[in-house]
């Protein structure tokens, strides 16, 4: 038995009435779970024999636990008004000496070995068996709430990058483009890459693509100091004279992954995909927001590499010939990942609603995603139609479901509730 358990018991009133053995106890409202150091339950209301009282409810397995975790000798516990226990085997007292007001908590047994029977479960997800029982309604608004929380969980890596640019929409928003086109395994080195050169400098060659790959190429790092073809050359050259002329500075090197991907994935045709759409497309920032439809974003998009990169993965060394396009893949990638949280937090941050529904409804009309864990899904009977379900499903495997966070779930709630049945007390 664990604490987490009891809170799930008490936050979601799967309690018997309560006994103190000494006073007679209701229940007007569980309170609220704290999240930091503390009692476990704020703003709780109980009645004791009669006598409303309002404070915090502390839990522990045994009520000698409120020694042992020293809550006799920390004032911060002198307003619980409730102690909830599994087991009485001690009198706990307040700093002043005064007793703690303690109850037994009891519930269902089976409730525990439904818990257990999850927790201990060695499926891809731990209820994978039993999913197939859960209501559909239950397991729809619950993809909702995920759906959301992956948005907000990306928002938060973009109101640091506003706050970094002092609110610049602008700026921020070409760094984070700049880091979709790193994906997953070279993101951060791509946004870097984008904050060494200003969007400015930026905007003021944007007319002129050999110049934006010499500028992009020479902060890489990737070509400094090696020549290995005339394109390497020149584009050396040219960084060279922008570098003395903004008083630029390069990165390194070795930031850059190229181990494990696709040639067609190199951050050396990334690079040049980047410095294509930024030659193509001018206020993009503004192009994004006013465009109503995913499609047409989709547009924004289709970029090829220059020509030198047609046979080519790295400098110097040709292949054969093949036009480096961002494949529907990638730029689907870009717009879930990057694009429809930006139109959300841009929404939220100035209060347009319309904003923010937009991006919804945007993830509403694109293609589910494949890949591992929705390929899993799917093979439990959980089909995605659409980007919103596939970001809902790997927020919920990868933030409740890989650490077995049932009691944090709606999914896991409905498995471990609704199978039970009799009065089985736990404890007896």
């Amino acid at each position: 038995m664990t604490e987490e358990f009891l809170h799930y018991i008490w936050r979601c009133n799967l309690f018997y009435p309560l006994n103190s053995g000494t006073c007679e106890i209701e229940v007007m409202n569980t309170g609220e779970p704290n999240p930091d150091s503390g009692p476990d339950f704020f703003n709780a209301m109980v009645r004791l024999d009669g006598t409303l009282l309002a404070g915090n409810v502390e839990m522990h397995i045994n009520s000698s636990d409120w020694y042992r975790h020293g809550h006799h000798t920390n004032r911060a516990y002198d307003n619980v008004i409730l102690q909830l226990v599994l087991n009485q085997d001690a009198v706990a007292r307040r700093t002043n000496g005064e007793i703690v007001p303690t109850a037994t908590i009891r519930f269902d047994r089976r409730l525990y070995e439904n818990y257990r029977e999850l927790i201990e479960s060695q499926y891809w997800i731990p209820c994978e068996p039993f999913i197939s029982i859960a209501d559909i309604n239950t397991v729809s608004k619950w993809l909702d709430i995920m759906a959301i929380r992956r948005l907000e969980q990306k928002v938060r890596h973009m109101e640091e990058v506003l706050c970094y640019n002092q609110n610049d929409w602008q700026e921020s928003f070409y760094q984070l483009l700049a880091r979709s086109f790193g994906f997953r395994l070279n993101g951060w080195a791509f946004e870097m890459l984008a904050r060494s050169i200003p969007y400015r400098l930026i905007l003021k060659h944007r007319n002129n693509l050999f110049q934006l790959e010499a500028m992009l190429f020479g902060q890489s790092g990737l070509i400094n100091g090696e020549e290995a073809d005339d394109y390497s050359r020149d584009l050396n050259r040219e960084h060279r004279f922008l570098l003395r002329k903004y008083s630029l500075k390069p990165l390194e090197k070795h930031i850059w992954k190229f181990l494990r991907l696709r040639p067609a994935n190199f951050p050396t045709v990334r690079i040049a995909q980047l410095a294509s759409f930024l030659h193509r497309n001018t206020g993009m920032f503004a192009t994004i927001l006013e465009t109503g439809e995913p499609g047409k974003i989709e547009l924004l998009f289709r970029v090829s590499a220059s020509g030198y990169w047609d046979n080519h993965y790295v400098f110097g060394r040709p292949s054969s010939k093949k036009v480096k396009s961002l494949g529907r893949f990638a730029i689907n990638s870009i717009i879930i990942n990057t694009v429809v949280p930006l139109i959300y937090f841009y929404g939220r941050y100035r209060k347009i609603p319309g904003l923010t529904g937009r991006a919804l409804d945007f993830l509403k009309k694109l293609p589910a995603e494949v890949n591992s864990i929705t390929g899993k899904w799917n093979s439990i009977g959980i089909c995605a139609r659409n980007a919103y379900t596939t970001q809902a499903l790997l927020q919920q495997k990868n933030e409740l479901c890989a650490f077995k966070k049932c009691l944090n779930c709606a999914i896991g709630n409905y498995i471990i509730k609704n199978p039970i049945a009799g009065d089985n007390i736990y404890p007896a």
